[in-house]
């Protein structure tokens, strides 16, 4: 089992170490707290576990199919665009310290993870894949590789947490203010990509 493990913790940690509207979140709520990415870890957690849950059940073609994928890009990419243009809003009263974004990192990390269609399709296709090769050893093998896969997600999004929130404080208010605009463009620029995607799959 130790070798599989590896490969999941290979495979766990290039998939979460891309940048994406996960990592964005994060930056964005780490600016008020070091404990920012453990907590968008714990969010993501509620979606992920079940998710796995299902997989191991034979639910991973539910995720796969193309109506889902529509509504999942759509109404994901949607509500991903609004976040960025939320953050995008309240960029000056949050570098300014007035006030932090209007939702905390366990619900950014519930709805990062709920709503982003390829996390899920990443699931149904390379995650299906991992899973099955701990069907042999039963409830031990799924709790193990379970565990290995949401560490590797805690220990990312902490130190990402951990280093911004020691290192923002050296940047000038410009620079911080700059760097919540690239979150929230790159929030924006994903929630239109995943939209686009849905929309090809019916053209």
């Amino acid at each position: 089992m130790l070798a599989i493990l590896s490969s999941v913790i290979v495979i766990s940690f290039s998939g979460v170490m891309m940048p994406g509207p996960m990592f964005a979140v994060t930056l964005a709520k780490s600016y008020r707290s070091p404990w920012a990415g453990a907590q968008i870890a714990l969010g993501h957690a509620v979606i992920e576990v079940p998710l796995i849950l299902l997989i191991y059940f034979g639910f991973a073609r539910f995720f796969q199919n193309n109506t889902v994928q529509l509504l999942l890009s759509l109404l994901g990419g949607g509500m991903i665009v609004w976040m960025g243009v939320g953050m995008f809003r309240a960029r000056r009263d949050v570098v300014q310290g007035s006030k932090d974004l209007p939702y905390n990192a366990v619900v950014a990390g519930i709805v990062m993870s709920s709503i982003n269609p390829f996390f899920l399709l990443w699931w149904a296709t390379i995650g299906s894949m991992l899973i099955m090769k701990f069907y042999d050893f039963g409830v031990t093998g799924l709790a193990a590789f379970t565990v290995t896969h949401w560490l590797c997600d805690l220990i990312w999004l902490s130190f990402v947490s951990f280093t911004f929130y020691k290192t923002h404080s050296l940047a000038a208010k410009g620079w911080q203010e700059a760097l919540f605009i690239a979150c929230s463009l790159l929030l924006v620029g994903f929630g239109g990509w995943f939209i686009i995607s849905g929309v090809r799959m019916i053209a």
